[in-house]
C-alpha cells in the first residue's frame, strides 16, 4: 500500500472520530431533557393500568400527578399549626406547576396528631423542580415539633430524579478512575490507558448523539436506568475489546519491525473474536425487544447502539491511534523485535499463567470437578433471592422524604390515602362494583367522581351514593362518559406496598364477575401500574432467558465449528451466573438487608453476564483452536489459557470496575445490578475462565471439538516429568 495511504487512513479515521466526540459530547446535556422516569410510559399499551389510565385522562381532563403533604405534631395539633397549614394549602394553589383549584382542604386524622393536603401537579410541568419548590415552601415553616414531608407519586417522581442527578458527572468520572487505574496497574504505561479510554469516550459520546436524537424523534424511549446501563456497558465493553486487540498488536510488534504490518496482523488476529463477542452482546440485548414491558424493550437497541460503536471504534479509531503512538504506547515497556513475546513462551516457563497451566496439566479432573462443586454450592443461595417485587418508596437508596412522609401517612391515615386504586365500570354497574370493593378486607372506603361535587368526588356506601352539598340543594350526580363512571377506593395499604398489590390482584378478580367481557371492570391507578410492571418483568424473565441461551450458543457453534465446546461453555455461564446470583440473595439479604429486588434484576444481570462471560468465552476458546491446530488438543488448551489469561483477567477487573461503578448512585436496582455483574464478572474471570473450562476442556480433549475435524486430530503427547 502506497506510503501516502498509510498515513491517510489512519488519519481520516481519527479525525472523523474526533468530530463525532465533540458532536457527542455536547448531546449529553441533552439526554437527560429527553429521559423520562414516568413508570406508566414504560408500561405495554394493553395492560389494565395504561387502560385505565387512558380512560381517566377523559375523566379529570389535565393529567395530573398527585403530591400527598403531611404534617405531624406528636401529641396532636394546635390551633395555631391548623392555621399554618391551611395558610400553606393556601401558597400552595399559587406554585407554578400546581393545576388550579389543584389543592385540597387540610384533612385531619383522627387521632388528632396529623393533616394532609391533596396536591395536584401538572403532569406536562417539570415535575421535580414544582415539588422542589413545595418542598422549599415547607421548609420555610420554622415551628418546633410540627413535622412536614411531601410524599405521594410526585414526591417519588422527585427523589428518584435527584438521586440519578450524578448519572452524567459522578457515575462517569468514577468509572473512568477505576479504569485507569487498573490499567496504569496492569501495563505501566500512562499513555496507553489515555488511549484506550480516549477511543471508549469517542464510542460513548457517538452513541449518545444518536440516542438523544433517536429519543428527541420519539423513536425511542430512555429512562435514568437505560442511561446509566448506557455509560457503563461502552466504556466496560469497548475497554475489553481494547485490551484484545492491544495484546495482538503487541505480540506483533515482537516479530514486525514496521507498525503498519504489525496493525494488519494484529486485526487479522482480532477483528474475528471481537466482531463475534459484540455480537453475541448485541444479539442479547436485541431479544430484549420481545419484552412486554416497555422499559425492558427500550434497552435492547439502546444498549444495542452503544456496542455497536464500542466495536466500530476497537476495529478502527483505536488501531489507528496505536499505530500513531506505534512501540511508544508501551512505554517504559516498548516491544522490540525479536525479543520473546507471549506467543513463543514455553509452558515451562516462569510466570502465573505458565504456573497454572502446569497445574491444569496435573490434575485437570481434580480441577473442574472442585470448581463445579464450589459454584453449586454457591448457586444454594438462590432459594433465599428475593425478586419479586419491591415498595417503589424503597428505589431510592439513603434519604428520601416520599418514604418518611408515606411512613407518616400510614401511621395517621389509611395507608393508600392520595394514591386510590382507580376503577372504571359501567354506569349501570356502579353500586354493585362499590359493594364488592366495600366487602374487601383491607378496602377503607369509596367514592365516584362527580363534577357536580365541590369535592370533586362523592362518597358510596352500602345504602348507595351519598348526598354532597347544602340542603335543599340540587343532589350531585356521578360524571358519566361514555357510559362509564370512575371510582376511587382508598386501601388500607400505601399505594405502593406489596400487600396493596396484592389486594388489586383480589379485587380485579372479585369485580371480573361485575362486568362483561364486552365492558369490563378495569382497575388501575398508582398501585396497579406497579403490580402490572411486576407482572410483565416476571413474563420478560421467564421468555428472555432461555432465547438469549438458545441464540448465543447457536453463534457459538458457528464461530468454534463445534457443538460440544459451546453446549459446556453455555453450562458454565450458567451455573457461574446462578453462583453470582445466589451469593447477591445472601448479601442483598444479610449485608444490605434491601426489601427484595425487582423482578428486571436477575433478567438484566443474567444478559449482562451471559453476553459478557461469553466475550471471555470466546477470547479464550477462538485462541485454544487457534493454537490447537499447531499443538493439538490438549497442548492447545494450555498454551491458550497462558496467551490470553492476562488479557481476560485485565478485561474482568475492567468491566466488574465499570459496573460497580453503578452503586454510586442511590438507586436500589442499579446498586443491586453492579453488585451482581461485577462480582459475577470477576467469579467468571478469575474460576470459570482461568480454572474450570480450561481444566474441562484439558480433560475431555479433542472430543470438545466434536464434530469438528480438530476433533479428530491427535492430542499433543503427555507431558515429561521435568514439565511438572
Amino acid at each position: 500500500m502506497p506510503r501516502w495511504l498509510r498515513v491517510t487512513i489512519p488519519a481520516v479515521l481519527i479525525l472523523v472520530w474526533f468530530a463525532l466526540f465533540g458532536i457527542g459530547g455536547a448531546s449529553f446535556g441533552s439526554i437527560g431533557a429527553v429521559a423520562t422516569n414516568d413508570q406508566v410510559q414504560f408500561l405495554p399499551a394493553s395492560s389494565e393500568a395504561t387502560r385505565v389510565q387512558q380512560i381517566q385522562s377523559e375523566f379529570r381532563g389535565n393529567e395530573s400527578i398527585p403530591a400527598i403533604v403531611i404534617f405531624q405534631r406528636d401529641g396532636g395539633l394546635t390551633d395555631a399549626d391548623r392555621t399554618i397549614i391551611a395558610d400553606a394549602a393556601t401558597a400552595f394553589q399559587a406554585t407554578p406547576g400546581v393545576i388550579a383549584d389543584g389543592v385540597s382542604p387540610a384533612i385531619p386524622s383522627a387521632d388528632g396528631e396529623a393533616a394532609e393536603v391533596f396536591v395536584q401537579i401538572d403532569a406536562t410541568a417539570e415535575v421535580k423542580d414544582v415539588v422542589g419548590d413545595l418542598r422549599a415552601e415547607l421548609a420555610a415553616i420554622d415551628v418546633d415539633g410540627l413535622t412536614s414531608y411531601l410524599a405521594g407519586p410526585a414526591g417519588f417522581t422527585a427523589d428518584l430524579s435527584g438521586a440519578f442527578a450524578g448519572i452524567d458527572g459522578l457515575l462517569l468520572a468514577v468509572a473512568l478512575s477505576a479504569v485507569f487505574l487498573i490499567l496504569v496497574i496492569v501495563y505501566r504505561s500512562p499513555l496507553l490507558p489515555l488511549i484506550m479510554l480516549g477511543s471508549s469516550m469517542a464510542a460513548l459520546c457517538a452513541a449518545v448523539f444518536v440516542v438523544v436524537q433517536l429519543a428527541a424523534a420519539d423513536i425511542l424511549l430512555i429512562n435514568g436506568q437505560t442511561q446509566g446501563i448506557l455509560f457503563i456497558l461502552v466504556i466496560g465493553a469497548a475497554t475489553d475489546y481494547s485490551l484484545l486487540y492491544i495484546a495482538r498488536y503487541r505480540e506483533a510488534l515482537h516479530v514486525h519491525e514496521s507498525k503498519w504490518t504489525a496493525t494488519w496482523a494484529a486485526l487479522r488476529g482480532s477483528w474475528e473474536p471481537i466482531l463475534a463477542a459484540g455480537g453475541t452482546v448485541i444479539a442479547a440485548l436485541l431479544l430484549l425487544l420481545f419484552s412486554e414491558l416497555n422499559s425492558n424493550k427500550i434497552l435492547g437497541p439502546v444498549a444495542a447502539i452503544g456496542i455497536v460503536f464500542a466495536l466500530l471504534a476497537s476495529l478502527t479509531l483505536l488501531p489507528a491511534l496505536m499505530l500513531w503512538a506505534g512501540r511508544t504506547a508501551f512505554w517504559p515497556r516498548r516491544p522490540k523485535v525479536g525479543e520473546v513475546g507471549p506467543s513463543e513462551k514455553s509452558l515451562t516457563a516462569k510466570g502465573i499463567w505458565p504456573s497454572l497451566a502446569r497445574f491444569i496439566r496435573r490434575r485437570p479432573r481434580t480441577i473442574w470437578i472442585t470448581s463445579t462443586l464450589l459454584l453449586g454450592v454457591m448457586a444454594l443461595g438462590l432459594l433465599g433471592l428475593k425478586a419479586d417485587g419491591v415498595a417503589s418508596s424503597e428505589f431510592v437508596l439513603g434519604e428520601s422524604q416520599s418514604r418518611d412522609g408515606q411512613a407518616l401517612i400510614s401511621e395517621h391515615f389509611p395507608g393508600g390515602s392520595g394514591t386510590p386504586a382507580v376503577i372504571v365500570a359501567p354506569e349501570g354497574a356502579l353500586q354493585p362494583a362499590a359493594d364488592v370493593l366495600l366487602a374487601t378486607d383491607g378496602v377503607d372506603s369509596v367514592s365516584v367522581l362527580s363534577a357536580d361535587s365541590p369535592s370533586g368526588t362523592l362518597p358510596v356506601t352500602a345504602e348507595g351514593i351519598q348526598p354532597v352539598g347544602a340542603p335543599g340543594s340540587a343532589p350531585a350526580e356521578p360524571t358519566v362518559i361514555n357510559g362509564q363512571v370512575l371510582l376511587q377506593a382508598t386501601l388500607n395499604y400505601a399505594g405502593d406496598s406489596l400487600q396493596a398489590e396484592a389486594l388489586v390482584t383480589e379485587l380485579r378478580t372479585e369485580l371480573a364477575s361485575v362486568g362483561t367481557a364486552e365492558d369490563p371492570v378495569l382497575v388501575g391507578g398508582t398501585t396497579a401500574v406497579a403490580l402490572d410492571t411486576n407482572t410483565a418483568a416476571i413474563h420478560d424473565r421467564n421468555l428472555i432467558i432461555p432465547l438469549v441461551l438458545i441464540v448465543i450458543m447457536l453463534i457459538l457453534m458457528v464461530l468454534l465449528r463445534s457443538i460440544v465446546a459451546p453446549l459446556l461453555l453455555i453450562g458454565s455461564v450458567v451455573l457461574s451466573f446462578a453462583s453470582a446470583l445466589g451469593v447477591s440473595a445472601l448479601v442483598f439479604n444479610n449485608v444490605f438487608h434491601f426489601a427484595g429486588a425487582d423482578p428486571v434484576v436477575p433478567l438484566f444481570g443474567f444478559v449482562f453476564l451471559v453476553a459478557l462471560g461469553v466475550d471471555y468465552n470466546i477470547f479464550l476458546m477462538t485462541r485454544v483452536r487457534e493454537e490447537t491446530k499447531v499443538h493439538g488438543a490438549r497442548e492447545g488448551v494450555l498454551r491458550g489459557l497462558v496467551l490470553t489469561g492476562g488479557v481476560i483477567t485485565s478485561a474482568g477487573l475492567v468491566l466488574a470496575a465499570t459496573f460497580a461503578a453503578l452503586g454510586v448512585l442511590p438507586i436500589l436496582f442499579l446498586a443491586q445490578l453492579a453488585f451482581i455483574v461485577a462480582f459475577g464478572v470477576l467469579l467468571d474471570t478469575f474460576l470459570v475462565r482461568s480454572l474450570l473450562i480450561p481444566a474441562l476442556s484439558y480433560d475431555i480433549g479433542r472430543a470438545i471439538w466434536w464434530p469438528s475435524k480438530l476433533s479428530r486430530m491427535p492430542d499433543s503427547p503427555r507431558f515429561t516429568a521435568s514439565e511438572k
